[in-house]
């Protein structure tokens, strides 16, 4: 008798190779995703503006970085003693103007650079709701500030497919190489309201589809319906019951590598998965012979690797080893 239904994403027509870039955008469910792949040696970049929810406030972000657009003095304000964007989220904040402007324009520049020479693109959508200040200006992050200052609206898809059209038709001309996946985050967004957020993730769901099938180059993802429909379980859920737990996010980063990393970089994946579980091994008995053999066979692994794989830096590794 089976208990639950499960489903294994459709393969990418692309897919990706290990030696190739990934930038991230998107809400908090990114880091999980960043975390594995850096943890498996892909170079990655995500965030740069820190957490992003909506898809406009993800949509500006790309477009500064495409433009190289810096921050200037005058868009930056002061807010329970820290310097702030409205585009970037409170964490990249500092307590001094110049310190805040120049940390946001280092990040902008780092993006630019790192976009232009990408082959991927990976954009988590989590919630459709904005919140707009008296000028119709979308807010990435409210910083606190009270909600009177604010407009909250749920986006319509024909809008988000308008911006997003604008948008990809932008990337493909600042760097012809780019794929993008776009998936949806299973986080919960319950401060909406039950109802609400699930009209949210459907209105999110739909846009992208229809962006998929009018685009080339565009995948999507399903990391929202592996955790509601396939998991399906409170129990892969944090104890805010709002964030999935490390068993969940590691299921969906289990079916993502099936479904967008080609063969070669998973079976390279599967050798630097066992020389990383190898290198936070905490050995009983540090100076004897038996863990003295240890550190020289996977030190021969991780040279072993860096000959074969000269992209991939495994410098940490073989020092640790040696």
């Amino acid at each position: 008798m089976d208990f639950r239904l499960e489903f294994d994403p459709p393969s990418l027509s692309r897919k990706i190779d290990l030696d190739e870039k990934i930038m991230l955008v998107g809400s908090c469910f990114t880091e999980h995703v960043y975390n594995y792949l850096v943890a498996s040696k892909f170079c990655a970049l995500q965030n740069p503006n820190g957490v992003l929810f909506n898809p406009i406030s993800i949509a500006n972000a790309l477009i500064r970085y495409v433009d190289n657009k810096h921050i200037a003095a005058k868009e930056l304000f002061e807010q329970n003693g820290l310097w702030n964007h409205w585009d970037f989220h409170s964490n990249i904040s500092c307590t001094s103007q110049d310190e805040s402007l120049h940390r946001m324009n280092e990040k902008i520049n780092v993006a630019n650079s790192f976009l232009k020479h990408s082959q991927w693109l990976i954009v988590t959508l989590g919630s459709a709701y904005v919140y707009e200040r008296q000028d119709a200006e979308v807010v990435a992050n409210c910083h606190k500030m009270p909600a009177a200052c604010f407009t909250k609206r749920m986006l319509d898809p024909d809008e988000i497919i308008s911006t997003y059209s604008t948008l990809i038709a932008q990337l493909k001309q600042f760097n012809h190489t780019l794929n993008i996946i776009f998936t949806i985050s299973p986080v919960r967004h319950l401060r909406d309201g039950f109802v609400e957020n699930n009209r949210s993730k459907a209105v999110l769901i739909h846009a992208v589809d229809k962006l998929v099938k009018q685009h080339d180059h565009l995948y999507y993802f399903p990391s929202y319906e592996l955790v509601v429909d396939d998991l399906r379980d409170y129990r892969f859920y944090a104890e805010d019951m709002v964030h999935p737990n490390y068993l969940a996010t590691r299921y969906v980063w289990e079916k993502f590598c099936v479904a967008t990393i080609n063969g070669r970089s998973r079976e390279v994946m599967k050798e630097l998965d066992q020389l990383n579980t190898a290198f936070h091994h905490k050995p009983l008995h540090p100076d004897s012979a038996e863990h003295s053999k240890f550190k020289s066979k996977f030190k021969e692994i991780a040279e072993s690797l860096s000959a074969r794989f000269p992209s991939i830096d495994l410098n940490k590794e073989i020092n640790h080893f040696s």
